[in-house]
C-alpha cells in the first residue's frame, strides 16, 4: 500500500455515490448558498431589543430557532443586547444541563493521510510531517496514562483517512481502548466511553464500527462554503468530494449510531456562513433521520506546519465574534452539546463555560503516542496544529469548581441505552440535567479520590457538598438509592450509576 496505485485504489472505492443521492432532495443537498447569503442580507443593521428578547424568550421554551432569527442574532453589536444573549445562554444550558462540564482527551491514534487539505498539518503532501500509527501495544501504553494517571474516562479518538487507519483498525483500536484496566490509589481507572472523530464512511463500514462499542460519531464539514471547500480540498481527493462528507451523518444514523457531531472549521470562510450553516445541517438532520446533531463543535484555525492559513487571512475570527458564535449556536439549538477544545487559551475556554457550553478536553496532547512520551508531546512535526490551553485535568477542574461547575464523568446515559431520541426528549424536557446530576456527583467523588492534588480536592469538597445537599432538596424519590452509591464510592467502590 506504501505506492501510489495501491492508494488510489483504495480511494477510489471509498465513496457509494448512491450513499449520497438516496438523502438528496432531487440532486440538491440542504446547503444552499445562495439562500443562506440572502437571508444574511435581509437583516441589517442592529435589531430592536423587543426583536432579540422576543428570539431569547423563544430559546428558553427549548425551542429551535429558525435560519432568519439566527441571522437577527448574528446582526445583534450592542454589548447590552449581547450581555442579555450571554446570560441566556448560560441560563439555558443550566436548565437543561445542570451546572455540569463533561471532560475526555482527544487521543490522536495516526498521522497518515492521503488528503491535502491546505490547512492541516497531516496532508499528504507535508513531508516534514513524521508519520506514524499506533500500534496495540502503544495503544496500551497511552491509555495506561489517560485513565490510569490523569483519570479520563471519556475519549474521542482521531483516525486519518488511510488504508492504515481503515474501518479495521478502528474496530480493533476501539477493543484495546476498552480493554484496558489499571490500578489507582482507591479503585481502577478505565476508559468508559469511546467517541471517534474519524473520515466519512460507508452505511457498511459504520455498521461494523457501531458494533465495536462507538460512542458518538463526528465528521466535520470543515467549512461549508462549496467555493471555499473547492479550494481547500483538492479534487482528485476523497475528501474533495464536499457531498460525501456532507451526509456522513445521515449514513451514520441509517447504520444505527445514535449520537452523532457535527462542526465547522471557524476561519476558512465567513464566520456568518458557517454558523448559519451549521443549524442548516442540524435541522436537515432533524428532518430526514427524526433528530439533530448530538453535539456541535466550533473550532478555530490555528497555526499548523506548512498550513496556508496565515495571520492576514481574511475570514481568522476575533474573540469577540467566536464568544458571539458559541451564544447563537446554544440559542439556536438549545438542547444540542457544545464542545470548545483546548485549540482554544485558558481564558476563552473560562468564558466559554458562561456561554452555555458543556464539553472540555483537559491534558490534551495531540502529537501520535505524546500521552506516553512526553517529548513526543511538543514535537511540531507530530502534531495536526498548536494547542493554546495546556492545562492539566487537575487543573481546569480547580478552575472550573472556583466558578461553581460541577466536572462530570458519566457515561451512564450510554450504557444504559439514554441515546438518539431518547436523550434529546430528555434533554428537552430539562429532565436530563436533573436526572445527570446525581451520576456527576457520583464520578466526581470518584476521580477526587482517585486523582486529585491535594488543593483541587480541598476547593471541590464544597461543591461536592453543596450538589448532595441540592440532591437531598430536589430528588426525594431517588434520594436513597444515591445516597447508598455515593456512600459506597467514598468506601472505594467504582462505575456506580443511576
Amino acid at each position: 500500500m506504501n505506492k501510489a496505485t495501491g492508494l488510489n485504489g483504495w480511494a477510489g472505492q471509498r465513496i457509494k455515490p448512491d450513499q449520497i443521492t438516496k438523502y438528496m432532495d432531487q440532486g440538491r443537498d440542504f446547503i444552499n448558498d445562495g439562500d443562506i447569503e440572502a437571508k444574511l442580507a435581509a437583516f441589517s443593521g442592529e435589531p430592536e431589543p423587543a426583536q432579540v428578547r422576543a428570539i431569547l424568550a423563544k430559546s428558553m421554551a427549548v425551542k429551535d430557532l429558525s435560519l432568519d432569527e439566527v441571522a437577527i442574532l448574528i446582526r445583534v453589536n450592542d454589548k447590552k443586547m449581547l450581555e442579555e444573549m450571554r446570560q441566556t445562554a448560560l441560563a439555558l444550558k443550566i436548565k437543561i444541563y445542570d451546572n455540569r462540564i463533561v471532560t475526555f482527551a482527544p487521543f490522536y491514534l495516526g498521522n497518515y493521510c492521503v488528503n491535502r487539505c491546505a490547512y492541516c498539518g497531516f496532508n499528504n503532501d507535508n513531508t516534514a510531517a513524521t508519520r506514524t500509527v499506533l500500534d496495540t501495544d502503544a495503544i496500551r501504553r497511552e491509555i495506561a496514562v489517560l485513565a490510569g494517571e490523569i483519570g479520563h474516562k471519556r475519549l474521542i479518538a482521531v483516525y486519518g483517512e488511510h488504508p492504515k487507519n481503515d474501518v479495521d483498525y478502528v474496530i480493533e483500536s476501539l477493543k484495546t481502548i476498552y480493554s484496558v484496566k489499571v490500578k489507582t490509589k482507591n479503585g481502577t481507572g478505565a476508559i468508559r466511553r469511546v467517541n471517534v472523530n474519524a473520515p466519512p464512511f460507508s452505511i457498511e463500514d459504520l455498521k461494523k464500527i457501531n458494533e465495536a462499542g462507538i460512542g458518538t460519531y463526528q465528521v466535520f464539514q470543515e467549512t461549508y462554503h462549496k467555493e471555499t471547500y473547492a479550494k481547500m480540498h483538492p479534487a482528485n481527493t476523497i475528501k474533495g468530494d464536499y457531498n460525501w462528507r456532507l451526509y456522513s451523518m445521515h449514513r451514520a444514523m441509517e447504520a444505527g449510531i445514535d449520537d452523532v457531531g457535527i462542526g465547522a472549521l471557524f476561519g476558512l470562510y465567513d464566520w456568518r456562513f458557517e454558523l448559519m450553516s451549521l443549524v442548516c445541517h442540524t435541522q436537515a438532520l432533524e428532518k430526514r433521520m427524526g433528530i439533530g446533531a448530538h453535539t456541535i463543535s466550533f473550532p478555530r484555525v490555528v497555526p499548523a506546519l506548512n498550513s496556508v492559513i496565515t495571520p492576514d487571512w481574511p475570514y481568522l475570527v476575533s474573540d469577540d465574534d467566536f464568544k458571539k458564535i458559541m451564544m447563537i449556536i446554544r440559542l439556536a439549538v438549545p438542547y444540542t452539546g457544545m464542545i470548545v477544545t483546548a485549540r482554544e487559551k485558558a481564558e476563552i475556554r473560562n468564558e466559554a463555560v458562561l456561554m452555555g457550553i458543556t464539553q472540555m478536553d483537559a491534558s490534551s496532547r495531540i502529537a501520535v503516542g505524546g500521552y506516553s512520551d512526553c517529548v513526543t508531546a511538543q514535537k511540531e512535526d507530530k502534531q495536526q496544529f498548536i494547542l493554546g490551553d495546556t492545562r492539566s485535568l487537575d487543573e481546569l477542574i480547580r478552575d472550573l469548581a472556583q466558578m461553581g461547575f460541577i466536572t462530570s464523568f458519566c457515561t451512564a446515559g450510554y450504557r444504559c441505552g439514554r441515546t438518539g431520541k431518547c436523550i434529546m426528549d430528555l434533554l428537552r424536557s430539562g429532565t436530563e440535567g436533573k436526572f445527570c446530576k446525581l451520576n456527576a456527583v457520583l464520578t466526581f467523588q470518584e476521580w477526587l479520590d482517585d486523582f486529585a492534588t491535594e488543593d483541587t480536592r480541598r476547593l471541590a469538597q464544597p461543591l461536592i457538598d453543596r450538589e448532595v445537599a441540592e440532591i437531598k432538596a430536589k430528588n426525594p424519590q431517588t434520594l436513597d438509592i444515591f445516597m447508598n452509591y455515593y456512600e459506597r464510592v467514598k468506601k472505594g467502590e467504582r462505575d456506580l450509576y443511576l
